[in-house]
């Protein structure tokens, strides 16, 4: 019995100093970043802009040089804050990932020159901040959500070439096709006198009344945004944190479609140039279309499509099991070579 007790410490032993991942790195490799000081992953990088260089905030989990996974949040002007929870099931894996502030939000500078906040500029800082993470073609995964899905896309089509694998989350690839589904669907679900309300607010151009909060909140956001009874703490920072000034630059200040500089946006044709395995992820209570994300996974060379039955704008929260499953998986068999 002693000795059946002595193995069975060891193998405990043994058991803990491994990765959760079967061919992962060691607990001991998998925290240790080689910082010459410890900060928790976290890291100001450097970013060069045709107005000037600036620093963006970044959060290094794991150390896998297989997987090194990238977070691109939505807005524009969000934060890392909302993506939070994919700390923990990633973390599971093994998998090496990155939480991003991009240029412009909360935790990284924020500079004022409006010429700045462009698609084309926010691509090549993405590709500096690939650079700075030590990421390529054997091991990039780019994974956006909203905004930083247009971001995820737009990415794939010229740098493609430095990327393993490309996950959009709840984000189609045409704007005004967004504008349309926001306005003869989602809109009608609304009680007529709700919108009313919203559109005669709208009209008035009076965004920055308290009413018209009151009316998104439970009629919209609650709906289409995150469908959980109470909104995630993470995401409640996210949204208190986030930069009103840029999002309603690109995005416009409504909420029914895209009214700002992405107003126009359109890549829908382009699709078929993206030729690395593409998961697009839509949602049954999406702002986008679930069966334009399904489309879309069928127009990319290597797409595949996931569906969150319950799932909303954020079904990363609202429908976790379905989504982090459906993501984790694909992520696997790209890695493996199954898919």
């Amino acid at each position: 019995m002693r000795l059946l007790f002595i193995i069975s410490i060891a193998l405990t032993i043994a058991s803990c100093k491994q990765n959760p991942t079967s061919n992962g790195p060691l607990v001991n490799d998998y925290f240790n970043y080689g910082d010459s000081i410890e900060s928790a992953g976290v890291k100001m990088i450097p970013i060069k802009t045709p107005v000037g260089d600036f620093k963006v905030w970044t959060k290094r989990f794991g150390n896998n040089p297989k997987i090194k996974i990238l977070l691109l949040h939505g807005g524009p002007a969000m934060t890392h804050e909302y993506m939070e929870c994919f700390e923990t099931f990633f973390q599971r894996q093994g998998f090496e990932f990155y939480e991003y502030d991009q240029l412009g939000s909360y935790y990284s500078d924020q500079p004022k020159d409006s010429s700045l906040w462009t698609i084309d500029r926010f691509v090549e800082e993405v590709e500096q901040v690939r650079q700075a993470i030590g990421a390529d073609s054997s091991n990039f995964y780019l994974l956006g959500n909203s905004w930083g899905g247009i971001l995820g896309m737009e990415y794939a089509l010229k740098y493609q070439k430095n990327l393993k694998s490309l996950l959009v989350a709840n984000m189609v690839a045409s704007a005004p096709e967004y504008a349309k589904y926001a306005e003869e669907v989602l809109a009608k679900q609304m009680k007529p006198e709700v919108l009313a309300e919203v559109k005669e607010l709208e009209a008035k151009k009076d965004f920055a009344n308290p009413r018209y909060m009151e009316l998104l909140m439970p009629n919209f956001y609650q709906e289409h945004l995150c469908r959980l009874k109470d909104f995630p703490d993470a995401f409640n920072r996210s949204m208190k944190h986030g930069n009103g000034e840029i999002y309603t630059l690109m995005q416009g200040p409504s909420e029914f479609g895209i009214s700002g500089r992405l107003a126009n946006w359109d890549i829908k044709n382009r699709l078929k140039e993206i030729t690395v395995p593409t998961l697009m992820v839509g949602a049954k209570h999406d702002t986008m279309d679930p069966k334009a994300m399904e489309e879309q996974s069928k127009m990319v060379k290597k797409g595949q499509f996931l569906y969150c039955p319950n799932g909303s704008h954020l079904s990363m929260w609202d429908d976790q099991k379905v989504f982090m499953t459906g993501v984790i998986k694909f992520i696997k068999d790209v890695d493996s070579g199954a898919f």
